[in-house]
């Protein structure tokens, strides 16, 4: 179809582990003779996935599967969202899209030029200023000095870093070089646009900016493959979705059956516990446990209407921390998000206590009847004002009417977000006697 800019057909990225970035100068020659040649890289092996748990590995000896026999399609104009746990592939496919990495087989056609927004200290030179940056670019894309000259004003003022234009990017924080690679990966005019989840460095505002302008970069008829844990950025900006697992493809569609797909999976597996093992993630700061508790304080999947519910989130901090919260969305199968609290909101008045390393326990506590009955999901996350240390994602739990309120009030479920009860005072106006005379 002449409407179609990303085809991916049957493609497959594979590592050696160990080796990636390790190995000897004849090994590459050797792939790279190969690859020129047309035939089959020498130093991976296509061999049948072992199995682990009974389930199939993408690990085969030390080759790893990164991406599996992924295809699809991307239309002109579209703005398509890929969800998917983490390592599910989704950073892989886009540098294989951005062309920084080359798939092992298949085949990635793209119409038109690419713009990409990957993890930070990508795209940029970091001995050039800001300024040269910019044009270093443009000239990349394809666009002559005056072009980008002419949209210079516009990107300086959307990334905030007027004064710090002409300083080197190697002196600028995460949050100032992903504001400045956003605003000139957004601002060049790329038929298309990558982004991947480097904007959760960004604060809660520039987020905002970042998704009004690429609602607006669509309507300019430019297409945007947008990777994010975030739901409701998800749902709100993008009405196709793909979710990854495993290397492959595991779902493909309407975004919100999608997000549904997700969180059904049996990884998650409807539960009311996530756990990892602290050992196994990197970062600062590591969400270990989320559960949720009936009002009797035992792990439930299914609360009572009537009844308060808690969450409670274990952590681990790896080193001292300033202005940190934990926040809590819930959120509604169709992924919008229904509520939200922080363990801290003074953090918005600018207060920045340190909290020290160590390990540690939160609860929180909600009210009867603040939920509505239907399936809710649960997303936490650890952060400060400028950054997201750690998410977790995928809890599910249902509020029953086990007693039947709602029923007892002559009404079915509908689709609201609260069944609260609220005070109400009646008071007697006037009468009206039998002949419906005025006392």
């Amino acid at each position: 179809m002449n409407d179609i800019v990303i085809r991916a057909e049957h493609v497959s990225k594979l590592y050696r582990l160990g080796v990636i970035n390790h190995g000897t100068l004849y090994r590459d020659l050797q792939s790279w003779w190969a690859r020129w040649r047309n035939l089959p890289d020498p130093n991976v092996s296509v061999s049948d996935f072992t199995s682990y748990r009974g389930k199939p590995s993408r690990l085969k000896g030390d080759i790893f599967h990164a991406l599996d026999d992924v295809s699809f399609e991307v239309g002109h104009g579209e703005i398509v969202g890929i969800i998917g746990r983490n390592g599910a592939g989704k950073s892989t496919l886009l540098k294989v899209m951005s062309r920084i990495t080359m798939p092992n087989s298949g085949f990635i056609g793209i119409r038109g030029r690419i713009a990409s927004l990957l993890e930070v200290g990508t795209g940029f030179h970091p001995e050039l200023t800001g300024r040269e940056n910019v044009y270093l670019n443009g000239a990349i894309l394809g666009m002559s000095r005056s072009e980008v000259r002419s949209k210079f004003d516009e990107i300086v003022e959307f990334a905030e870093i007027g004064e710090f234009i002409d300083t080197p990017v190697k002196r600028y924080s995460s949050g100032m070089y992903v504001r400045l690679a956003f605003s000139v990966a957004a601002h060049l005019e790329p038929e298309i646009l990558l982004v991947d989840e480097v904007l959760a460095v960004g604060d809660v505002n520039f987020q905002n900016k970042c998704m009004g302008r690429m609602q607006e970069v669509t309507k300019a008829g430019r297409t945007i493959i947008f990777v994010s844990h975030n739901m409701t950025a998800i749902s709100s900006i993008c009405p196709k979705s793909i979710l990854m697992a495993d290397g492959k493809v595991a779902a493909m569609g309407d975004t919100a059956d999608v997000i549904k797909a997700y969180l059904d999976r049996p990884e998650f597996g409807g539960a009311a516990v996530y756990s990892v093992n602290p050992e196994d993630v990197d970062g600062k700061a590591v969400i270990c446990r989320v559960a949720v508790l009936n009002e009797k304080d035992e792990v439930s999947g299914t609360v009572e209407l009537s009844k308060g519910f808690s969450v409670e989130v274990e952590y681990e901090l790896r080193e001292p921390l300033s202005g940190l919260s934990v926040g809590m969305q819930i959120k509604m199968e169709d992924g919008y998000t229904t509520l939200v609290s922080l363990s801290d909101p003074e953090l918005d008045v600018g207060r920045l206590d340190t909290r020290p390393a160590g390990y540690y326990k939160a609860r929180v506590r909600f009210p009867g009847y603040l939920l509505n009955t239907g399936t809710f999901y649960v997303r936490l996350g650890i952060s400060s004002r400028f950054s997201i240390y750690s998410v977790a994602e995928g809890i599910r739990f249902d509020v029953e009417d086990n007693v039947g309120i709602i029923q007892m009030l002559g009404q079915q479920r509908k689709p609201s977000i609260s069944a609260i009860q609220l005070p109400w005072e009646v008071e007697k106006v006037f009468l009206r006697d039998s002949e419906g005379v005025l006392k």
